[in-house]
Parts: structure tokens; C-alpha cells; sequence
């Protein structure tokens, strides 16, 4: 007994339904894959003030949604990866914040700014510190304070001879005495090199020779010798 065997054929549009959906559900799952992935991208940089473009070291640059970033080194410059699409942060002490932004569209594989930082400046209110809590306090205090009657008992104090005593040998030399020491000390130095200044030979007269000479010259005159009328 033979067996018969039976083909059923379809028609032209059922046919190409089926191949349609079997494209479509092949491509499909691939397709999604692609969608949810992003470009990775290297995000680089300088952060510099805005009036002179000097490099800002410590600033933070980072992503608030993925929870990532960086800082800035000494010179200003930061690198970091980040995807298409992402919104950056760019943030420093004393200044205001910046946003970057990278297209999600972007076709290269890195995204180089300069950002350029302005300062905020927070001017506070004026804060007046007295070391009383209540206005009432200080001026009962200020009523009980004691002065002294006498006019010039303060001054009187100051010029006492043991107060400037002390002050004289505890008070350090001002910027005028440390320049006039200076100066002599250079003109002393300068007169050494050249030869004039004094030395312990030219003050002791018994070590200069002109002393010598002028003593001679002195006994062969006879201005030593003794002279009626005159008692020595």
C-alpha cells in the first residue's frame, strides 16, 4: 500500500504575510538591543574662570542621574565617559554651576569644552558683635563703669620710668631703626673693602704708625720738655 502524499500550496498573499512576519520577529528583539544602548562617549576638558581663563583645580564635574564623575586636576583639566544624551554638571566653591549637555545624536567617540566659570559672589548682611545680649545691658554696664577722675593718670602711668624701661628692653627695633642699621652696616662693609674703615689697629694709637710718627716728631720738637712759669 503506497502512501500518498499531499501538498497544500498557499496563496501569494498569505505567502508574503508569513515571510513578514518571520522577518518580524527576527529583527525585532535586535532591533530593541540597539535602541537602549547609548554611544559611549569620553567627555574631556578645561575648567577656567571666566575673566583670565586660569585653570579652577577641584572642580566637580559629574552626572546627577548616574551617579559618576570626577574632578578637575591642578591645571583645570577632567576626562571623563559619559553617554549620548547625558546632562553634566560643572560645579566649584565660589562660583556658579554650568551644564553641558551631549547630543544624543553624537557621532564621535569624544566631546571636548572649555567651560568657563563666573563667580557668585553672596554679599551677606553687615553682623555687629557686642559682648552684651540686651542694648539695656551695655549701657548699665557702661553707666557702672569706673573711669578715672584725675585727667592724665593714664598718660602719668605710661611715662612711669620702670614701664618705659621695660618697654625699651622688650619691644622689638621698628621698620625705621632696621632700615638706619641696614644702611650702616653696608656703608661700614663698603669702607672695610676700600680700606678707611675703622679697625682695632687704627683705634689703638700704640698699633698706628702715623701715631708713632707724630709722637717723635712731637720730642724732636721739644714740646715735652719742661718750660719755666708752667707747673706740670
Amino acid at each position: 500500500m503506497s502512501a500518498v502524499v499531499r501538498f497544500r500550496f498557499f496563496s501569494l498573499p498569505a505567502l508574503f504575510l508569513l515571510v513578514l512576519l518571520a522577518l518580524g520577529l527576527f529583527v525585532a528583539p535586535h532591533g530593541a538591543q540597539a535602541q537602549g544602548q547609548r554611544r559611549v562617549v569620553q567627555f574631556t576638558g578645561i575648567v577656567a574662570t571666566g575673566d583670565s581663563l586660569l585653570g579652577v583645580p577641584g572642580a566637580a564635574i559629574f552626572v546627577p542621574k548616574a551617579g559618576r564623575g570626577t574632578a578637575s586636576n591642578a591645571y583645570g583639566y577632567f576626562s571623563l565617559p559619559v553617554l549620548a544624551g547625558d546632562s553634566i554638571v560643572i560645579r566649584s566653591l565660589g562660583y556658579r554651576n554650568q551644564y553641558v549637555i551631549i547630543p544624543e545624536d553624537y557621532p564621535r567617540q569624544s566631546y571636548s569644552v572649555i567651560v568657563s566659570l563666573r563667580e557668585d559672589a553672596t554679599v551677606l548682611p553687615e553682623v555687629r558683635i557686642f559682648p552684651y545680649a540686651t542694648e539695656k545691658a551695655f549701657k548699665e554696664a557702661f553707666l557702672a563703669l569706673n573711669l578715672p577722675k584725675e585727667r592724665g593718670s593714664s598718660a602719668a602711668e605710661n611715662l612711669n620710668e620702670q614701664v618705659m624701661r621695660r618697654m625699651f628692653n622688650n619691644l622689638p627695633v621698628t621698620s625705621t631703626g632696621n632700615y638706619r642699621q641696614t644702611m650702616q652696616r653696608q656703608q661700614y662693609d663698603q669702607s672695610l673693602r676700600m680700606g678707611t674703615a675703622p679697625t682695632p689697629g687704627t683705634n689703638n694709637p700704640l698699633l698706628n704708625p702715623f701715631s708713632w710718627l707724630q709722637l717723635i716728631n712731637q720730642v724732636k720738637s721739644g714740646e715735652f720738655k719742661k718750660k719755666e712759669g708752667i707747673d706740670y
